[in-house]
C-alpha cells in the first residue's frame, strides 16, 4: 500500500519527475531548488527526498547523488500529476488524411498508423494484432533520448521488438485492456536487462481482430504527449476501419 503523501512531498515529486523526463539523469535537491519553485530550503528538499526513497517513490542509483522515480511514482505521476497536451484538431484531420487510403485492408491501415504515430510522438511505435502480424516504425527516435544512446541498451530494444511471441505477450497478456491507455514499465515485466523500460499501449477490437499500438522507450517517455496521441489512434482507426 503506497504511502499518502503530503502536498509538499507531491509538489516536489512531480518537479522531480518533471526533470527527470526533460533530461534523462538522476536528479538531486540542488537542482530542484534552483529550477523549481518550492518555497523550502534545499535541506528540506533533500529530507523530502530521502522520505519519498524511503516510500518506494524514488531510488538513487549507486553511481549519482541524484535519485531517479520508480515504477510506482511514474505511475503516480502519470494518473494523478501530468497535464496532457492535447491532440490538435489539425493534428487529427492530418492523421486520418495519412491514413484514409489504407482504411479497407487492416494490414495496410496498421501500418500507415504505426508509420504516423512514430512521427507525430518522435518515439517507436508498435503495432499488432492477434494473428501475430507485428509493426514497427520510428527506428531513430530511439537515439534521440540519451537513455538510449549506449549501444548495448537499444540493440535489447531493438531484439526484443523483433520477437513476435514478446510483443504477443506484452500486449495480449501483460496489458489487461482494461483500461483505454495503459502503462507498463520494465520493473514490471521482469525481462532481463530491461528494467529502464516504458512502454505505454492501448487494445482495442477492429473487425474481429484484437489490435494493440504502442509506444516502446525509456521510462522517462514524454508520456503527456504519448497518451493522448495514443487514445487518438484509438478512436480513429476504430472510426475508419468500420
Amino acid at each position: 500500500m503506497s504511502a499518502i503523501l503530503s502536498t509538499r512531498k507531491t509538489q516536489i515529486l512531480k518537479a522531480l519527475i518533471d526533470e527527470y523526463i526533460e533530461t534523462a539523469e538522476p536528479v538531486g535537491s540542488e537542482a530542484l531548488e534552483k529550477k523549481y519553485t518550492l518555497g523550502v530550503s534545499p535541506a528540506t528538499v533533500r529530507n523530502e527526498m530521502s522520505e519519498l526513497t524511503e516510500a518506494g517513490y524514488l531510488r538513487q542509483p549507486h553511481t549519482s547523488a541524484g535519485r531517479v522515480p520508480t515504477s510506482q511514482a511514474m505511475k503516480f505521476y502519470i494518473d494523478q500529476l501530468m497535464e496532457e497536451k492535447s491532440v490538435s484538431v489539425a493534428e487529427e484531420v492530418k492523421v486520418k488524411e495519412e491514413v484514409w487510403d489504407s482504411r479497407n485492408d487492416l494490414s495496410a491501415l496498421m501500418k500507415e498508423a504505426v508509420h504516423s504515430l512514430a512521427g507525430r510522438t518522435k518515439s517507436l511505435a508498435i503495432g499488432t494484432v492477434d494473428a501475430g502480424d507485428v509493426w514497427h516504425s520510428g527506428y531513430a527516435n530511439v537515439f534521440l533520448n540519451p537513455m538510449l544512446l549506449d549501444f548495448d541498451t537499444s540493440s535489447q530494444i531493438f531484439s526484443m521488438i523483433e520477437e513476435a511471441r514478446r510483443m504477443h505477450e506484452l500486449f495480449f497478456e501483460r496489458m489487461t485492456g482494461l483500461a483505454p491507455v495503459e502503462v507498463i514499465f520494465g520493473e514490471e515485466l521482469g525481462w532481463a536487462g530491461l528494467d529502464y523500460l516504458g512502454v505505454v499501449g492501448t487494445r482495442f477490437t477492429v473487425r474481429d481482430h484484437e489490435v494493440a499500438l504502442g509506444i516502446v522507450g525509456p521510462t522517462n517517455l514524454r508520456y503527456h504527449t504519448v497518451i493522448p496521441f495514443l487514445r487518438y489512434f484509438r478512436k480513429m482507426i476504430q472510426e475508419v476501419a468500420q
